[in-house]
């Protein structure tokens, strides 16, 4: 393989070029969205630059503290847009919902890191880092689009739940219909992605790995072993959180109070 092209500030101003163009379309076409653009190359370019030095700083250092720091910040950041896309009325989701990204990305991290990769030192943040941004950032949204739906639905289902419950029905069993129906609409994007990976769409993921210069098999081995982690900690996610969202619902008596 090729060695990997360095990209200098030459290189980068012409790729912002292509912004510039796109404004320009979006202006021709009166969609008002030109700022919006403008703003959001800025802070992609700030923030992504932030993250590329600190990132490089906690690599160089190789410490087991720094690694756990970076990893904490990423999970504070997931809980805090996952609830808030959930729901701002749920008065104690903030715990439930760090504690379900945590376990489940920990799971996951742990098995893929001591049975797969088994790196030297075994806390290298060049692994714990990627693979824990990866999983956090795709859990946390399908928690989100799980919980959001299981809020919705329960909301306006007051009548048929009380229904159930009064027929002698737990609340489990009352919701049960409900509570699958969250779960499937937070595992349809990973699952969707599974079905055409390789064949219509080429992960983004994998083809930064070619333009790096690894071989496309390396790459795609790699991108086999990123979906099935996602799939894994977005379906433990998604149950964590739509069980903690479920006794939002119900108090101590079994009694449903929307």
């Amino acid at each position: 393989m090729d060695t990997l092209i360095s990209l200098d500030l030459i290189q980068l101003g012409w790729i912002l070029g292509l912004m510039l163009i796109a404004m320009g379309l979006a202006i021709w076409q009166h969609l008002g969205i030109e700022w919006k653009l403008l703003m959001g190359t800025g802070r992609t370019i700030v923030q992504l630059l932030v993250a590329g030095y600190f990132l490089e700083l906690v690599l160089e250092l190789q410490s087991l503290w720094a690694m756990l720091l970076v990893l904490l910040m990423l999970l504070g950041v997931a809980v805090a847009v996952s609830r808030n896309r959930i729901s701002t009325k749920l008065s104690f989701l903030w715990p439930w919902i760090g504690a379900s990204l945590a376990i489940s990305t920990t799971i996951t991290l742990v098995y893929v890191i001591v049975l797969v990769l088994q790196p030297e030192p075994w806390y290298s943040p060049q692994y714990w880092i990627p693979l824990g941004g990866i999983l956090l950032g795709n859990a946390m949204n399908a928690s989100a689009i799980a919980g959001e739906r299981l809020v919705t639905i329960l909301s306006r289902s007051q009548i048929e739940i009380e229904t159930h419950l009064s027929l002698g029905a737990t609340p489990a069993q009352a919701t049960k219909i409900y509570r699958q129906e969250a779960i499937k609409a937070g595992m349809l994007p990973i699952l969707n992605s599974m079905m055409v990976v390789g064949l219509v769409t080429l992960p983004e993921i994998m083809m930064g790995q070619v333009l790096s210069g690894i071989r496309p098999i390396t790459a795609a081995s790699y991108q086999i072993l990123i979906i099935v982690t996602l799939a894994f900690t977005n379906l433990v996610a998604t149950i964590l959180v739509i069980k903690a969202i479920e006794k939002q619902f119900f108090n101590t008596a079994m009694q449903f109070h929307p």
